[in-house]
């Protein structure tokens, strides 16, 4: 049985070990076995201490035998992506940057993954800080799509989707920007909630873009996703941004809420660039939808042409900002060339960052630079506006938004090295992170050439449980998910 533990629901390995028919320990070292065989070749982890989470399975299985379990997370091995600190461990954000840098605390989401008893394991792969859409951006490695090892497995959050769908994690955390947790999850073949904004303590995040990061889980199916969600969420008074509200029991809500809904189809994410298959795969979903007696209308979001270049003005501006710690006085990588103090700021943040930073830090310099910041930063801040007040309007109509999640199923490693056709991979997702909504990426088919194909639903603010509920209906018709990679 333990040979096929790491393809397995949260869910399903919860009530396993409740029953005692498996430990935390079996269940850990099968995911430690799966990943010593499969990681050379899918390459999703940046490091992992093996002793480590055997020892915090065998911990949970002393509190299960005590009968204090502390819940469905207790003893499953959850995967962290290497810009959540977790204490004791390396935290790179996949950067020369902070390659030896090691985290003295906890993020709040590592604390209440703790608290709930999950085994805390490894640090996983991504884009250089966060920045991409492939994960070819890491200064360590490319991370590959299981599913065809010469393709990416989307980004930023690649080592997450990947580790998760090649079986290397019972669930695992990342953090959504412009995409980074729906595009990976649908390129991979597995399910990804981005929160809406504030829900989620971002405290012990590495910065990217602040006013549009939120952590957010992958898992294999809808209710994993609700099981991992209630685990993270909840007000945080170390983010200013951690928005008070009552957190439901989003597992219990699943089953409970069964439609039918209105559902809004935004005719500007069916046109140019879709893949025909995509297309297809998704228009099947809306004929799923509308045969379970939902109502299925066309909306508009007619700022939508503005997104990504909205995005890329407020997500460069902000990342100019934060990225201005690295210094190479406090910590990181400080250069061994320098002459004097100004010498040591142009080394050390030259040889520490990659070059899609740099571009990016470059872009967020000049548009919050003087006389360009009215031209620019601000005009992009109120077409932000308008683009969210585009999704509330929809939804005096509709509960949901159903789109496609990526325009394409997964591409050929180096296939897009014009940055701008790499940006245009977030069409589809990056009015969700300017908006503040909530977005979640289900399977919902394959391509001819066998790649996974994402649906996505986006809800409406705090509206979770609802979101969940409309995925998890379509996911019970389907077994998209239940589909794995031949590694």
């Amino acid at each position: 049985m333990s040979d096929e533990l790491y393809f397995k629901p949260l869910t399903e390995l919860a009530a396993l070990l409740d029953t005692k028919k498996i430990s935390s320990v079996e269940l850990t070292r099968s995911v430690i076995a799966r990943t010593k065989a499969v990681d050379a070749r899918v390459r999703a982890f940046n490091s992992y201490d093996e002793a480590d989470a055997l020892a915090q399975a065998d911990e949970s299985d002393r509190r299960r035998a005590a009968g204090k379990a502390r819940g469905p997370l207790d003893g499953i091995p959850v995967g962290f992506k290497d810009v959540i600190a977790v204490a004791g461990q390396p935290l790179t954000a996949s950067s020369k940057m902070l390659a030896n840098f090691v985290s003295p605390y906890d993020a709040t989401v590592t604390q209440k993954l703790k608290h709930a008893g999950a085994v805390v394991w490894g640090r996983l792969n991504l884009d250089e800080f966060a920045m991409g859409s492939s994960t070819e951006n890491s200064a360590f490695r490319a991370t590959c799509n299981p599913w065809d090892l010469a393709r990416v497995p989307g980004g930023s959050s690649g080592g997450s989707a990947a580790s998760l769908a090649a079986g290397e994690a019972i669930a695992t955390l990342g953090s959504d920007t412009g995409g980074s947790i729906r595009q990976p999850a649908a390129l991979c073949g597995v399910v990804g909630l981005k929160p809406t904004y504030g829900l989620v303590s971002r405290y012990g995040l590495i910065a990217f873009a602040s006013s549009l990061d939120q952590i957010g889980p992958f898992t294999r199916t809808v209710e994993d996703a609700a099981v991992m969600l209630g685990g993270i969420a909840g007000h945080d008074p170390l983010d200013s941004t951690s928005y008070e509200t009552k957190i439901p029991d989003y597992r219990g809500e699943l089953k409970k809420r069964k439609g039918p809904w209105r559902l809004g189809i935004p005719k500007e994410y069916f046109g140019e660039g879709l893949d025909p298959e995509v297309g297809a795969a998704v228009e099947n979903a809306i004929a799923f939808y509308r045969e379970r007696g939902c109502e299925i209308k066309e909306v508009s979001l007619p700022h939508t042409d503005y997104g990504v270049g909205v995005y890329y003005i407020i997500a460069t501006a902000e990342c100019s900002s934060n990225l201005a710690r690295y210094d190479g006085i406090r910590y990181g990588h400080r250069s061994k060339e320098a002459r004097d103090i100004i010498d040591l700021y142009f080394k050390s943040r030259a040889e520490g960052f990659g070059a899609e930073v740099k571009r990016r830090i470059i872009l967020g310099t000049y548009v919050l630079s003087s006389g360009y910041y009215d031209a620019f930063y601000l005009r992009a801040q109120k077409v932000r506006t308008l683009i969210r007040q585009d999704f509330l309007n929809a939804y005096r109509e509709v509960d949901a938004i159903l789109t496609p999640t990526s325009p394409t199923p997964a591409f050929k490693q180096g296939e897009k090295s014009d940055p701008l056709a790499m940006y245009l991979c977030d069409v589809y997702t990056i009015g969700v992170n300017l908006a503040g909504l909530p977005g979640i990426s289900v399977p919902c088919g394959f391509s001819s050439g066998g790649l996974p194909i994402g649906l996505q639903l986006i809800g409406q603010p705090f509206q979770e449980a609802e979101l969940l509920a409309i995925a998890h209906a379509y996911e019970q018709g389907h077994d998209w998910g239940e589909r794995h990679p031949k590694l």
